[in-house]
């Protein structure tokens, strides 16, 4: 992993106190009572909360001590614990007689709404609520959307380039690429999980079943070196030369590739990219609720998404006045899905993935 510390010193990101207060998103919760769960001291007093999180471990370092410098009340008061997407729910699930965790940062929109129905999370502030599209977010606010995540493939140039990289998702069942991926263990991690149901949905409707999505991953197994444990062992075996190719989110290669790995890149597959709303919800009566409302309205806040665009190569679930030179430049296109009934499927699938195809290509 690498530290961004430095280079994010002085920039947007950091300078939002000011900005906060003139906006609608400003005093992190202030407004209250829009979620269940504990307020903390009954004197208005903050108290300690803690932040399951999918995201960069560095990244959420980051948000939270510019959390903090804004709102100096809540300094030293967050805890974060870094889980796979797949895993915070999980954990989030097994705690609902006791939860523990006040805010579930990262997860996809399937695992969002699984944790919805469960009857695990609360809704977000209010002001949050009203300022996502009511397409990125749960309808009543048991999740909000905070990016939009393409799905892409990421490379290692200084073994692959030119005419030699895969333009498109068939392209990587070549026997050109055999031993030539490595993938992210695909069960504890929500990106792997959606990409996965993405190829199976992509061809459902050719037999209305999903027979040949599982033929396609059969042969992407076949040419799988390897599962990496984590997003570091995958970014480390890519570095190390292990595998010219994996398949990952378009913000994790941007931020690999200007920090610790530049031989890292993105290719965009010429048919599409899947893209996943990735977001974050508050954890029904965490012990924490305050500092929830008080973190979740200060990171949806637009100034501070304007910066995290910027910096950290969002894709922002609110309205942003003008789109990032970077991503206007990408030339990204978006992959047709159904995506409810990738949630309806998604454990079948990738259970079936699992126990069927996992390892036999």
């Amino acid at each position: 992993m690498f530290n961004r510390r430095k280079y994010l010193q002085g920039t947007a990101l950091a300078g939002t106190v000011a900005a906060l207060s003139a906006c609608g998103l400003d005093e992190g919760g202030s407004g209250g009572g829009s979620g269940s769960g504990s307020d903390g001291g009954g004197d208005g007093s903050a108290v300690q909360f803690t932040i399951y999180t999918a995201r960069d471990s560095e990244l959420a370092d980051k948000v939270v001590a510019d959390f903090e410098a804004a709102h100096p009340e809540w300094e030293g008061m967050a805890t974060i614990l870094t889980l796979g997407a797949q895993e915070a729910l999980e954990r989030v699930r097994a705690e609902k007689s006791n939860p523990q965790g006040d805010i579930w940062w990262g997860g996809t929109r399937q695992q969002l709404s699984q944790g919805a129905a469960d009857g695990v999370l609360a809704p977000a502030p209010q002001e949050v609520i009203d300022a996502i599209p009511e397409e990125y977010r749960d309808p009543e606010g048991l999740w909000v959307g905070e990016m939009l995540l393409a799905e892409l493939f990421m490379i290692n140039t200084e073994m692959i380039s030119g005419d030699e990289l895969p333009a498109d998702w068939d392209d990587l069942l070549d026997e050109q690429y055999a031993g030539n991926i490595v993938i992210r263990d695909v069960e504890a991690s929500g990106t792997m999980r959606a990409i996965y149901c993405a190829m199976i949905e992509r061809v459902y409707d050719e037999k209305d079943s999903p027979e040949l999505g599982y033929d396609w991953l059969l042969g992407l197994d076949a040419n799988t070196a390897a599962y990496a444990a984590n997003p570091t062992d995958m970014y480390q075996r890519i570095s190390r030369q292990e595998a010219a190719i994996s398949l990952w989110n378009l913000q994790d290669i941007m931020l690999q590739k200007n920090g610790d790995f530049p031989m890292f890149d993105a290719v965009v597959p010429t048919s599409g990219a899947p893209m996943l709303v990735d977001g974050l919800a508050k954890i029904a009566d965490g012990p924490g609720g305050a500092g929830a409302d008080a973190f979740i309205s200060y990171l949806m806040s637009t100034e501070v998404q304007t910066a995290m665009a910027e910096e950290y190569f969002q894709i922002p679930a609110i309205e942003l006045e003008e789109e990032p030179k970077w991503l206007a430049d990408l030339g990204l296109k978006e992959m047709e899905l159904d995506w409810g009934r990738i949630a309806e499927n998604e454990g079948d699938w990738i259970g079936h993935w699992a126990s069927t195809i996992k390892d036999q290509g």
